[in-house]
């Protein structure tokens, strides 16, 4: 396939996949609102990722040997359709009245699942439609989509949500998916490896040779644990959010709050597409990062203002593209395409089984620690500070998760073989 036709490929899929998961991040959104207004409770909420994550995590290693052996479209056709069934089963039960959160618990293990073989096929497919001299626009192009899903589906959410309950939003995902699902059966043209760069060994095999790829590449490796490190925090972050905005303020702020993150993440995208390629993809990976955990969190922190908020947020978020893009061309450019799959799976166990874990962590330190603790103070410093009543620990939570970002940050900076990966 010629590179421009090769790229026209990519775009067509880049559009459908997009269109795609932007329906499909309108059902969780709402369902937050759902359950944290069934609950108030930070970890049954967080517990709806976790239940997600969990088989994600588990099974990633082995469904990334497989996937390298199978067809990307057919793997990631017969993904998305787990996932849509998935979906019309909540509806149904919604229809029914009898909707209970131990039903989206065992629902997100399944489309979790779903997740674990639609992901890696999805990764390695883009690489396959994608010229390597686009890796960089590619990338920015990811990021784009990804701004664009964050800033437009807390506001189509709630805005459905508002209009039609959890009927009309799971409509308008499963409509979103019929588009994707058909344009990937009759438009996109997926190439697959060929025989030769294929290896046919044992699975065990293929498992030892992506970890054995980690273990050689250290600096690789490292990058990985930063984001691990990262997402630990990240999780603790959007778990604590919601108890947070909705204990102050209303649904529409949580909305608000979340599409101007959006708004940063469109901003970012056409930031590293103007961007030329730097000398460091490791080095805009750490900056980037660093100035995300050194200010939203400290701005939601100290503030009660959904406008300053919403400041915070944008600029927290503003450079996360920019890290996207330069780490999505640096596995890409790093890890050769025909072990990709497996790699790419032993990076998701690795990098991605801190969410879950983060996730609990934030949902048991708001209900647990934080908001029981800041329920005993009355006039002290850390009143004047955090606020009070119910929301106020978890002000308190993105003041010390602010802090663990930056040391994060710092550490992995001195890390030499990391900062020598391009070297």
């Amino acid at each position: 396939m010629k590179d421009e036709k090769k790229f026209k490929n990519f775009i067509l899929l880049w559009a459908t996949q997009t269109l795609s998961r932007l329906g499909s991040s309108l059902t969780p959104f709402a369902l937050i609102l759902w359950a944290y207004g069934e609950t108030g409770s930070a970890l049954g909420t967080a517990l709806l990722t976790v239940s997600s994550y969990v088989p994600y995590i588990l099974l990633s290693l082995p469904v990334g040997t497989l996937t390298d052996r199978m067809n990307k479209k057919r793997l990631m056709l017969l993904s998305d359709t787990v996932a849509a069934l998935c979906t019309s089963v909540v509806l149904f039960v919604w229809l029914s009245g009898n909707l209970e959160l131990w039903h989206l618990y065992l629902v997100n293990c399944i489309t979790g699942t779903a997740q674990t073989f639609q992901q890696p096929a999805s990764e390695v497919a883009t690489t396959l439609v994608t010229p390597e001299d686009k890796y960089q626009k590619a990338g920015s192009l990811n990021a784009l989509a990804y701004s664009v899903i964050n800033m437009a589906s807390p506001v189509i959410a709630t805005a459905l949500y508002s209009a039609g309950g959890l009927t009309l939003v799971i409509i308008v995902d499963l409509s979103t998916f019929l588009v994707a699902f058909l344009s990937l059966i009759f438009l996109v043209r997926i190439p697959e490896i060929k025989d030769g760069e294929r290896k046919d060994g044992h699975i065990m095999i293929d498992l030892n040779e992506a970890l054995g790829f980690l273990r050689t590449n250290v600096g690789i490796l490292q990058v990985i644990l930063f984001l691990a490190a990262i997402n630990f925090i990240a999780s603790i972050y959007n778990a604590a959010l919601p108890a947070m905005i909705l204990s102050f303020e209303s649904e529409s702020a949580l909305a608000a709050v979340q599409s101007t993150a959006g708004i940063a993440m469109i901003a970012g995208s056409i930031i590293s597409t103007i961007l030329p390629v730097p000398k460091s993809r490791v080095k805009m990976i750490i900056i980037s990062l660093f100035i995300s955990m050194s200010t939203e969190n400290f701005v939601l922190s100290f503030s009660r203002s959904s406008a300053i908020w919403c400041i915070g947020a944008f600029l927290g978020w503003l450079c996360i593209p920019v890290m996207n893009t330069n780490l999505d061309a640096l596995m890409r450019s790093k890890i050769p395409s025909d072990i990709q799959g497996r790699v790419y799976s032993a990076r998701n166990m690795l990098q991605f089984f801190t969410i879950p874990v983060g996730y609990l962590a934030g949902g048991f330190l708001v209900d647990m620690v934080f908001e029981p603790f800041m329920a005993d103070k009355s006039d002290t410093v850390l009143n004047y500070l955090f606020g009070t009543g119910k929301g106020s620990g978890a002000a308190f939570l993105f003041a010390v998760i602010g802090v663990m970002g930056v040391v994060v940050c710092v550490i992995f900076s001195r890390l030499k073989a990391m900062r020598k990966l391009e070297g």
